[in-house]
């Protein structure tokens, strides 16, 4: 696969790539890359991304000299290295809206119209007066889409979520809705692989949901490829759009979300500080392939693309 900047529309942003068995950071401008040495990342990625020199960066992006390759020679990862992952659950109101009305009208009596204003109304009252919700994923599936992605044999309902991801640039513990947007250093695309027969217990209703065998197979979460700062992004109204096999299937905004980012930034960072380099996920807009009855196959290609932060191609591969 060439690697290409489309979709791409900051001067500039941050990536990691291939370098034998290791990883480097570089800085993408255009279709050009740059390796950023120690003098530049003195205490590693996370290190800047806790005190972020977005400046420094502009300037290095419109010089010459400083090894600059072609992005298309290099083969890019995941452009964060994160110790934790959280993932904000039911978060777009249609999205939420769909699955539910999906569930309701095999369930009960009501017709897909009742279970579709039972929904919403579910939905709105939770937005007036509800909060977050949140679980955990394991950084070790943060994978780039250099890595194909491995169905698990032990079902067929693998299904896609493509997602606006939260970079957290300063720590966060604690923090006002007012002040949580200082704490972002940056904005990539995530897309949250779930295996619907998991997501519920059936051995035992009551437990409920169970996030970790249903999201946490190796390369549940292809990440990136760019890294893009945030004050090239708003994250409050991009649009986030999922092909397969050039078939559109998810298209949504985060407009539509019911917490917004700096809602959910407050929320997660009242339990545990946010470090720099997590990930938090803001949720997936509808068209998932629950909705479609139709789930991840050998062969399958996701493109999964977020206004602004690139293109990712995610390619599906039999175990």
């Amino acid at each position: 696969m060439t690697t290409t900047s489309a979709g791409l529309t900051a001067p500039f942003a941050l990536a990691r790539y291939r370098v034998g068995d290791t990883a480097r950071v570089g800085l993408v401008a255009g279709e050009r890359i740059r390796p950023l040495d120690e003098s530049v990342l003195p205490r590693g990625l996370n290190g800047f991304l806790a005190a972020p020199d977005w400046e420094r960066l502009g300037a290095l992006a419109t010089g010459e000299g400083g090894g600059w390759m072609p992005l298309a020679d290099v083969t890019l990862t995941a452009p964060v290295e994160p110790r934790q992952v959280l993932q904000a659950g039911a978060n777009y109101r249609e999205h939420v809206i769909e699955l539910v009305a999906a569930g309701l009208t095999q369930n009960t009596d009501r017709t897909p119209d009742e279970a579709r204003a039972f929904a919403a109304k579910m939905m709105d009252d939770r937005a007036a007066n509800g909060e977050p919700y949140f679980f955990i994923g394991l950084p070790a599936c943060v994978v780039g889409d250099d890595v194909p992605l491995v169905l698990p044999a032990y079902s067929e309902v693998h299904d896609w979520e493509l997602e606006l991801a939260v970079v957290i640039g300063r720590e966060a513990f604690q923090v006002s809705r007012e002040d949580a947007l200082d704490h972002v250093a940056g904005y990539t695309i995530v897309n949250d692989i779930t295996t619907r027969d998991l997501v519920f217990r059936k051995d035992m209703k009551e437990i409920g949901t169970d996030w970790y065998r249903s999201k946490n197979a190796p390369g549940f979460l292809p990440t990136g490829p760019f890294l893009v700062p945030a004050p090239f992004v708003d994250g409050g109204n991009i649009d986030v759009r999922l092909d397969l096999n050039g078939e559109t299937k998810q298209k949504g905004s985060t407009s539509d979300l019911l917490f917004g980012i700096a809602a959910l930034i407050a929320g997660a960072s009242e339990t545990m500080p946010l470090l720099p380099g997590d990930l938090l996920l803001t949720g997936s807009p509808p068209g998932n392939g629950q909705h479609w009855k139709r789930f991840l196959r050998d062969g399958d290609v996701m493109t999964g693309t977020i206004e602004g932060l690139g293109t990712q191609v995610v390619r599906c591969v039999a175990p």
